[in-house]
């Protein structure tokens, strides 16, 4: 056109410009700004809206707020440019600004502005502001709008008000995958992972196609509820969908494997990823740190440094757990220190409770004890907590009650620290210090969380708590562990019934081990599973001493692999031995 010599219009640009967006050519773009300017038409609204949609996506608000600025006339789609340009930087007090002036200006906000605004309210977990807007929307009858709803659900979820993002999504007329994976995603911010488990069947069911978001967002569900069936199939969904080169999918499929216990997978997938980013590589480090393999988790901290990819807070704290699992103290001292020293990154509570809980395992109680009073930071009473744990294990009864008045100092209600110096009285006979602290929980109503196990089989999940008898299996169960207890007996095994917190004799004792639920959901995986295959066990609690004693039997005799995630770390048994080597 322009070799014809003919002059393009306003009619024009705007679709040039659209082109120079779509090919991210900012530099062409530019070129075109200059000869828009040169012919006069730098005062056309399209034109300019088409200027602004460009420099927002290409190179920045700066350049979007001085063509905003220089445009003397604006409607919907300029002001909405600004607005969303402003949000998408994290400009958020001048996107409020601007909506203020835009009413002021006798501008009507409509969907796509509200939509750019509710997510400010989420950064700020104002949700009085966002209640304000959701009004707004309701007056003007856009509420079912599917960009104003997923907004509105995604706001009240990071506000803690799962049931508003719940009715929000329910009065969607149309439902898409961004509204869809905004109440998936609010499910899993607010715990509720079954919840966001079925809502992504859902979504399927309703032929809604996943976008990338959504895996990422549902597959950490997999990852807390150790559920390696459902994480398979989510898997298998991946690789159908074509999303397997996503390095977010895949850093999402690394945690979820190696949280459910299969870290052979989650290495397999690291390592046939083309490109790793910071959440790639704290994951897989995480991962063989949970799984006890400490030495490779520093080596691949090292390797991950070495390849120019600076480790963040999360990273940090994954290389300091695995210090602890395996004693590495020394290795542990260099990273805490360098996080100040060479990265510039300040202490945070993890990082402390890391350290604490490595000192504690190696046995260096009073240095832990110290470490935890000096921190730059009022400790909370989970850092506290780490320590009296280190005291239950090295059986350091006077270190603990210092700790556990340092617990309840702050936090008064800890039931761990109450369960926790129940079980060391009861391990020391102090039977009348255990029933004092047992009255002072009754008082203030706690109740202790009763010790539950969880395995899966033919895509259900069965679980077990200690003691109880209820299960349909239960007959076979206690066949299986009266037989194979014989041969552990036979073979050198010696109930500990140190930790068992009843004043009955050393029989009764024995009794009551017999039925903790980690046992239980060992045997019911053995008696319902072929010779040779691995048993995945989780545990909400810490597994018990004599738990642990028992199953490197069990898996000796047996000739299988079990697995058992307790809520520090997984336990790899196998031939009579297990992965932490009794330092856990």
């Amino acid at each position: 056109m322009r070799a014809s010599g003919r002059c393009p219009d306003h009619n024009v640009f705007p679709s040039v410009l659209k082109s120079c967006t779509m090919m991210t050519d900012l530099k062409l773009g530019e070129s075109v700004h200059g000869f828009i300017i040169r012919l006069g038409l730098d005062c056309d609204l399209y034109t300019c809206n088409a200027l602004m949609n460009m420099y927002a996506k290409l190179q920045g608000i700066d350049s979007v707020r001085k063509v905003f600025e220089l445009m003397p006339r604006k409607d919907v789609v300029s002001w909405n440019t600004i607005i969303a340009g402003y949000a998408q930087s994290g400009m958020y007090e001048d996107a409020l600004r601007m909506v203020r002036e835009m009413a002021s200006e006798d501008i009507k906000p409509d969907a796509f502005t509200l939509s750019s605004v509710l997510p400010i309210f989420s950064e700020y977990v104002d949700v009085k502001r966002g209640k304000e807007i959701h009004g707004y929307v309701i007056r003007k009858g856009i509420d079912a709008d599917v960009y104003i709803g997923s907004s509105l659900v995604d706001m009240y979820a990071k506000s803690a008000r799962i049931e508003d993002s719940e009715r929000v999504f329910s009065h969607l007329l149309r439902r898409d995958s961004i509204s869809y994976n905004s109440l998936v995603a609010g499910y899993v911010q607010n715990g509720r992972y079954n919840e966001a488990l079925k809502l992504f069947r859902q979504m399927v069911t309703a032929k809604v196609r996943p976008e990338p978001v959504a895996f990422s967002s549902v597959l950490p569900a997999c990852a807390h509820l150790s559920t390696l069936h459902l994480g398979k199939q989510l898997h298998g969904y991946v690789l159908r969908g074509g999303y397997s080169d996503n390095i977010f999918i895949d850093s999402a499929l690394v945690d979820m494997y190696s949280k459910c216990g299969s870290i052979k997978a989650a290495r397999k997938i690291f390592d046939r990823m083309n490109v790793h980013d910071e959440v790639s590589w704290t994951a897989i480090i995480m991962g063989h740190a949970l799984h006890g393999h400490g030495h490779e988790a520093v080596s691949l901290f090292e390797e991950m440094k070495q390849r120019g990819v600076k480790p963040n807070h999360v990273a940090f704290v994954a290389v300091l757990t695995a210090c602890s699992h395996v004693g590495l103290v020394d290795e542990a001292w260099g990273y805490f220190n360098s996080m100040t020293e060479v990265y510039g990154l300040n202490h945070e509570l993890e990082h402390y409770a890391a350290v604490a809980d490595l000192l504690g395992r190696a046995g260096k109680l009073e240095e832990a004890y110290e470490f935890i009073s000096n921190m730059r930071v009022e400790p909370t009473g989970s850092v506290w907590s780490t320590l009296l744990s280190s005291c239950s294990v090295h059986k350091n009864l006077e270190l603990a009650e210092k700790v556990a008045e340092k617990i309840f100092a702050v936090d008064s209600e800890n039931m761990g620290a109450c369960v926790l110096m129940c079980n060391m009285y009861a391990s020391n006979g102090r039977w009348k210090e255990m029933a004092k602290l047992r009255l002072r929980m009754k008082k203030l109503g706690m109740r202790k969380k009763p010790a539950c196990s969880w395995i899966e089989f033919k895509d259900k999940t069965h679980g077990f708590v200690s003691g109880d008898r209820s299960h349909s299996s239960m007959e076979r169960i206690n066949e299986f562990l009266e037989a194979v207890m014989e041969q552990m007996e036979r073979e050198g095994y010696v109930a500990d019934t140190s930790g068992v917190l009843h004043d009955v004799d050393e029989e009764h004792k024995r009794e009551l081990l017999f039925g903790h639920s980690e046992r239980l959901a060992v045997a019911f995986g053995i008696i319902n599973t072929e010779p040779g295959t691995t048993i995945r066990v989780t545990k909400n609690i810490r597994i018990c001493r004599d738990c642990h004693v028992a199953i490197k039997f069990i898996s000796k005799i047996t000739e299988r692999e079990i697995i058992v995630r307790d809520n520090s770390r997984f336990h790899h048994f196998n031939r009579g031995s297990c992965s932490c080597g009794d330092y856990w």
